[in-house]
């Protein structure tokens, strides 16, 4: 499987069947220029959209003509089985900032999970819901998302093998959010790739968080 990290919560990821699914494409230069990732041109055959809000929904900037997935449910697509899980953007149930969707799919054996614009913690039944979990792309910035707190509570929870943060400060992004280090603070296993992008067949017996650079 290769993975790897556009900007924001925009991960491309490539099984060894070749299908290149996307997640939470961006709009380069929305909210006023804050979103400073540049244009998204990678082909995708699959786009999952966690929520509607530009700097996760930009399907329309994609070449070609992907199959697009939102919302709650099981739902398949070039072979692959895909869940929604229906979260929230906030705290308050949605009533500022609208709802989120976890997905999780199965691929080369390994169950990945895109937690979207998750705003709070979860409860017993969401965690039984989502189950097993071996690749969580967890949003770590806080405000509009979980904060880093949040974030490894959320891991805790569920366990991966593999832990991706995204959704941080970098110098493209000019939310006012926190950024990745503090996420990171008193944490073990934790890799730098030194690049966008990773590669693996299988995945470590230990728990690793991997900090991959945007490509973007």
């Amino acid at each position: 499987m290769k993975i790897k990290w556009l900007g924001h919560a925009s991960f491309l990821i490539t099984p060894k069947s070749g299908h290149k699914i996307l997640t939470d494409p961006y709009k380069s230069g929305s909210y006023g220029g804050a979103v400073r990732y540049k244009k998204i041109h990678e082909h995708a055959d699959i786009v999952l959209i966690s929520h509607d809000h530009e700097d996760h929904n930009d399907v329309s900037s994609l070449p070609g003509d992907p199959v697009v997935l939102k919302g709650a449910g099981d739902n398949e697509a070039k072979g692959f089985k895909f869940k929604g899980v229906a979260t929230y953007h906030d705290e308050c149930r949605g009533r500022e900032r609208g709802d989120n969707t976890i997905f999780l799919f199965e691929a080369d054996g390994l169950t990945v999970c895109h937690l979207g614009d998750l705003g709070h913690t979860l409860s017993e039944e969401e965690i039984a819901d989502i189950g097993k979990v071996d690749i969580l792309f967890v949003p770590v910035g806080g405000l509009y998302t979980i904060d880093a707190e949040q974030a490894t509570t959320v891991v805790k929870a569920l366990q991966p093998k593999l832990v991706i943060p995204m959704h941080y400060k970098t110098e493209k992004l000019g939310f006012d959010i926190d950024g990745v280090e503090k996420f990171l603070e008193g944490k073990e296993g934790v890799k730098r790739q030194g690049s966008p992008e990773m590669e693996f067949a299988h995945l470590e017996d230990e728990s690793q968080i991997v900090v991959l650079d945007h490509a973007m």
